[in-house]
């Protein structure tokens, strides 16, 4: 479940020279991307990252619209299609650490209970972005982890100032910790649908009873599956129909 809220202090965490160095930062919209640090930088063909290629697509798909040619149109949807789909199936083949790997490297450095885990690029820097509720219930910790290597590249305690979040993450902080699968087991038990890019909890029903996990397959094609929190059970998403 990612959270939308303003994020307090920082306590960034890095491995350096086989130790560990701690630094506080506050945080924001200038905070540097743990992408930057990441052992695994995607490039399309042409040597630029993905997203100054769809940055390009826009371009272009903005040109389309002018001329108002629907066929152009069409042809220009098609290619921004593949071109996604290539994006995909590079970030899920440049992820030589799974799902369920970068969540065990998170909780190893912060413990408590995974609630999330996502592949995200941020200008072709690739990290997993997992989130942690602490063990006193309370406290969420998103961890960056390297794809490559699997090692923290990052850390901070995320805080809702406003109070708005409040009820519901009490509510998904319960219901993480008392699933009987956990967001890496979930990871594990979708994992031969294709190569999981996204674990998180399935919190639009009145009760938390599943997981939501994303997998893609080798062409890059995006599938989505839910995964019952008692039993493991695996079963298509079909909320999106």
């Amino acid at each position: 479940m990612k959270r939308n809220i303003v994020i307090a202090t920082i306590a960034a965490a890095a491995l350096v020279s086989g130790g560990t160095a701690t630094a506080f930062a506050l945080g924001g919209d200038d905070e540097p991307s743990a992408a930057g640090k990441s052992s695994v930088q995607l490039k399309d063909d042409d040597g630029r990252t993905f997203d100054d290629r769809d940055d390009a697509y826009d371009d272009d798909r903005d040109d389309q619209d002018d001329r108002n040619d629907a066929r152009e149109d069409a042809r220009e949807d098609a290619r921004e299609a593949r071109g996604d789909k290539a994006e995909n199936a590079a970030e899920a083949k440049g992820a030589k650490v799974s799902a369920a790997e970068a969540i065990a490297a998170a909780l190893k450095a912060t413990p408590g209970a995974a609630v999330s885990a996502d592949l995200d690029d941020d200008n072709g820097g690739l990290v997993w972005d997992v989130d942690v509720v602490g063990k006193d219930g309370r406290t969420w910790h998103s961890v960056q982890i390297d794809p490559g290597t699997g090692k923290v590249l990052g850390s901070h305690v995320e805080r809702d100032d406003d109070g708005d979040d409040t009820a519901e993450d009490a509510r998904v902080a319960a219901a993480v910790k008392g699933a009987s699968v956990s967001a890496g087991e979930a990871a594990k038990a979708a994992g031969g649908k294709g190569a999981v890019t996204s674990v998180d909890v399935d919190d639009d029903a009145a009760r938390v009873g599943s997981w939501n996990v994303e997998t893609t397959s080798a062409d890059g094609t995006e599938s989505h599956w839910n995964v019952d929190m008692a039993s493991g059970k695996v079963t298509v998403d079909r909320t999106d129909d």
